[in-house]
């Protein structure tokens, strides 16, 4: 199970943040020697088929490293390649839709935006909250900002790990700080990195002020 009160750095993939000749898997493996503990799969720009082959193959990196590999959005997937677990937004499929597809043994996260929204999620099992975004972001363009407060409001409220995840860079990640939360959710803030091992290290050590 996923620690509340540990420095948690959660890496979601992006292949479009991919330097030339640089795969997905160099990227993930460089990611996590330089402190990822955990890493979601969320490629949608990719068919079933090819989604299936790339899990398969990252999770060869994840399993060698003991890190957990979460499936965004697709239970399938992860019971195809029996992934740690799968992380889920409210448009998606539902948590016990969700637990029922994947067994009780796995990971379940879900995005959230209020403490409302959080405490039922808890009370419905999620495993852990991903809670933004905080900043802008590249990645989701549309995505409604969630304040400090109540990012803060939340991590007072539940007991299970809390995420804050959107734009977060080691520019702005002070900005967390006394928020409680477990850890934080990064994209480009690696992936955009010319060297992922420097770039995780370096958000480590941020975490560790917070």
């Amino acid at each position: 199970m996923l620690s509340k009160n540990k420095e948690l750095l959660y890496l979601v993939t992006d292949r479009r943040f991919l330097k030339e000749n640089e795969t997905l898997n160099q990227a993930v493996e460089q990611s996590i020697k330089g402190g990822v503990s955990i890493v979601q799969l969320r490629e949608k720009e990719c068919d079933r088929k090819e989604f299936i082959k790339i899990a398969s193959s990252l999770k060869q990196v994840t399993d060698k490293y003991n890190v957990p590999l979460i499936i965004n959005d697709d239970a399938d997937v992860c019971n195809e390649v029996d992934a740690s677990g799968i992380h889920i937004g409210k448009e998606d499929i539902s948590l016990k839709q969700a637990r029922k597809k994947i067994g009780e043994n796995k990971i379940i996260g879900v995005s959230c935006k209020t403490v409302e929204d959080a405490i039922m999620m808890e009370e419905q099992g999620a495993s852990y909250l991903g809670v933004g975004a905080i900043n802008v972001t590249s990645t989701k363009l549309n995505a409604k900002p969630v304040s400090i407060e109540v990012l803060k409001a939340i991590c007072d409220t539940v007991n299970i790990p809390v995420f804050a995840i959107g734009g977060i860079d080691e520019f702005n990640i002070l900005n967390l700080k006394g928020s409680g939360i477990s850890g934080i959710a990064v994209v480009s803030g690696i992936l955009n990195s010319l060297n992922k091992e420097t770039a995780s290290r370096n958000l480590i050590e941020l975490l560790k002020q917070i």
